[in-house]
C-alpha cells in the first residue's frame, strides 16, 4: 500500500480497516459469551487496581501523579492503568497484558462521561480487540507480556476513542500517530526500579495524547502498522499484519482472556498452583525433612527465570525481579498454601524458612511441557500457525534445532477462539530425606483460558476481587453490569474502589 503525500493526507491501511470495524462495532454485535469474558475482565482488572493502590508504593504512585478519580480524567486514565500494571496481577490474551489500559481508561472515561455498564462493556471489548491485534501482530519480536508497551497505546486509544464515540478517521490518525513513537522498554528499568510504576502510564500518555492530537485535526500514515518504514518492521522480528485484521467478529481476542489470581511472572503460575495443592498434602514435620524441591517446566519458565537471574538478591531482589522467579514462590506456596502480593514485601519476604526452602527449589526443563507451550494458542501458538514456515527463524533463536523438532506442524490460523487453550505446564515433586516424595502437575494454571476457566470465570474473578478487599455488594450486583444505568454504574465504580488506602487520600474532584 502505498502513503498519499500532502498535509492532511494518509494511505488506507490496516489502521484504517481496524478503525472502521471498531468506531461501529455494536454490543449487540459481540456474543454473550464474550460480553461476560469482558465484565468479568474489567473486575479482574478492578481488584488489581485495589491491590496495586493498597501498597506503599501505590501510594507512592499516587503522591507522585495524583489521585484515580481527579477533575484530569486522563491523568485519572494513567493513575489507573498503572496501579492495575506493576503488581503481575493484570490479566493476558492472545496476545498482550491488556487490561490496565483496555480497562483503566474506559473506566476513568465512562465515570467522567456518565456512561452505563452496557457502553462501559463496549468500550473494553473494542479496545481489548484492537490493542490484542496489534499486540498479536508483533508478538514474534522483541517484546512481549508487560514489557510490549504498544499494547497500551492501542489499549489507550480504542478505550477512549469507544467511550467518546469518535468517527472512524479519528480512530485512524490517533493510531497512527501514537504508534509512529512507540515506547521501547529497558529491561534494567523495568525489573529493578521505580519506572516500573510509570511503565504502563508512558504508553496510555502516548495514546491520549494521540487522541488529542487526532481531534485536534493532526493526520498520521494509515499504513503505519504494515510500511517497510513503519512499525512492525520495528517492532517485530516476524511481522504478522495479516493478525491485526483478521476474523473481525468472528475472532473474538477478549475470549482468550486468561485471569491472574495471583502474582508472578511468565510460565510459573502452574508450578505456583501445584505448590498450593501440595501444601495440604504436607506435615510441618515433612517440610523440616524437605532434601529437594524439583519444578519441571517448559522453555517459557526457564526463559522468565533467566531474564531475572542477573538481579536476584535473597529477600532484597526488587520486586519486579522476584515475581519472574520460581523458587522464592513456590517455596512460599508450599508453607503458606497461598500467594498473594503480600509476600513480596517485608516482613513476609524477610522469613528465613522461606528462603531456606526456596534454596532448596530446582528448576529443570521438561521438553515435552515446551511442547505442549508451543503447540497450544496462547502464548505463540496462534501466532506460529500465523506466520508458517517464516517462523522457523525465530522459533531457532529462541529455543535452538530442538524446539523446532518439538514445535512441529502447527496447521493453519483457528477460525475462531470458542475453544483456546493457554498450557504453561509444571510438574513439582517435593523430595524427602527418607526417599519418599509427593507429586502434583498441571498442564493449564487455575485462571489460564481452557475448559475449566471458561465454565467458572465469573467465580474465579469474584474470589480475586474479594480477595482483594472489594466489597460483597459489588460482587452480586456485577452479573448485571450490561443493563447498569450510569448513576448505578458510576456508585459501582466508586464502591469497587473504596476504602483503598490511594483511592480515598487527596480527592480533587
Amino acid at each position: 500500500m502505498n502513503t498519499t503525500s500532502g498535509p492532511g493526507r494518509h494511505g488506507r491501511g490496516l489502521l484504517e480497516c481496524l478503525a472502521r470495524w471498531a468506531s461501529t462495532l455494536r454490543l449487540a454485535d459481540v456474543p454473550a459469551r464474550v460480553r461476560d469474558f469482558a465484565a468479568s475482565h474489567v473486575l479482574s482488572q478492578v481488584a488489581a487496581i485495589r491491590s496495586g493502590l493498597a501498597q506503599e508504593d501505590g501510594r507512592r504512585l499516587v503522591r507522585a501523579l495524583g489521585p484515580p478519580w481527579q477533575q484530569d480524567v486522563a491523568q485519572s486514565a494513567r493513575v489507573l492503568s498503572a496501579a492495575g500494571a506493576w503488581l503481575n496481577l493484570d490479566d493476558t490474551a492472545y496476545a498482550g497484558h491488556l487490561g490496565p489500559s483496555t480497562v483503566g481508561v474506559p473506566l476513568a472515561y465512562a465515570r467522567a462521561l456518565g456512561l452505563s455498564g452496557a457502553e462501559l462493556l463496549r468500550a473494553v471489548v473494542v479496545a481489548d480487540e484492537c490493542a490484542a491485534r496489534v499486540t498479536a501482530a508483533a508478538t514474534l519480536g522483541p517484546f512481549r507480556g508487560q514489557t510490549a508497551l504498544h499494547t497500551h497505546v492501542v489499549g489507550a486509544v480504542a478505550g477512549r476513542l469507544a467511550c467518546e464515540r469518535a468517527p472512524a478517521e479519528v480512530w485512524t490518525d490517533a493510531l497512527a500517530l501514537a504508534l509512529s513513537t512507540p515506547p521501547w522498554t529497558l529491561m534494567r528499568g523495568f525489573l529493578t526500579t521505580d519506572a516500573r510504576l510509570l511503565h504502563v502510564s508512558a504508553g496510555v500518555r502516548l495514546g491520549l495524547d494521540a487522541c488529542d492530537a487526532a481531534q485536534g485535526g493532526l493526520h498520521g500514515a494509515a499504513d503505519l502498522l504494515e510500511h517497510e518504514d513503519g512499525f512492525l518492521r520495528q517492532f517485530a522480528d516476524v511481522p504478522l499484519p495479516g493478525a491485526v485484521a483478521r476474523g473481525l467478529g468472528q475472532r473474538w481476542h477478549t475470549e482468550t482472556l486468561s485471569f491472574k489470581l495471583h502474582p508472578g511472572g511468565p510460565g510459573i503460575d502452574a508450578a505456583i498452583d501445584c505448590a498450593v495443592d501440595l501444601h495440604a498434602r504436607l506435615s510441618a514435620g515433612d517440610v523440616d525433612r524437605v532434601e529437594e524441591v524439583l519444578v519441571e517446566g517448559s522453555l517459557y519458565t526457564t526463559y522468565a527465570a533467566r531474564k531475572a537471574e542477573p538481579y536476584l538478591d535473597g529477600s532484597r531482589t526488587p520486586i519486579g525481579a522476584l515475581v519472574l522467579t520460581t523458587p522464592y514462590p513456590v517455596a512460599t506456596a508450599l508453607l503458606t498454601g497461598g500467594l498473594s502480593i503480600h509476600d513480596f514485601t517485608p516482613p513476609a519476604v524477610e522469613k528465613a524458612d522461606r528462603w531456606n526452602l526456596a534454596a532448596k527449589v530446582r528448576l529443570a526443563h521438561d521438553p515435552g511441557m515446551t511442547r505442549s507451550l508451543m503447540r497450544g494458542d496462547a502464548p505463540f501458538g496462534e501466532a506460529l500457525r500465523e506466520a508458517g514456515d517464516r517462523a522457523r527463524p525465530w522459533i531457532e533463536k529462541f529455543g535452538g534445532q530442538d524446539l523446532l523438532e518439538l514445535t512441529g506442524d502447527l496447521g493453519q490460523p483457528l477460525d475462531d477462539f470458542t475453544r483456546v487453550t493457554k498450557p504453561t505446564p509444571a510438574r513439582v515433586t517435593v523430595r524427602l530425606t527418607d526417599g519418599s516424595q509427593y507429586v502434583q502437575e498441571r498442564t493449564i494454571p487455575r485462571g489460564g483460558i481452557g475448559p475449566e476457566l471458561r465454565a467458572e470465570h465469573q467465580e474465579l474473578v469474584a474470589a480475586k476481587f474479594l480477595e482483594a478487599g472489594g466489597p460483597a455488594h459489588v460482587v452480586a450486583a456485577w452479573p448485571g453490569l450490561a443493563d447498569t444505568g450510569p448513576a448505578r454504574l458510576a456508585g459501582l465504580i466508586a464502591g469497587a474502589l473504596a476504602d483503598t488506602a490511594a483511592a480515598d487520600s487527596a480527592r480533587t474532584d
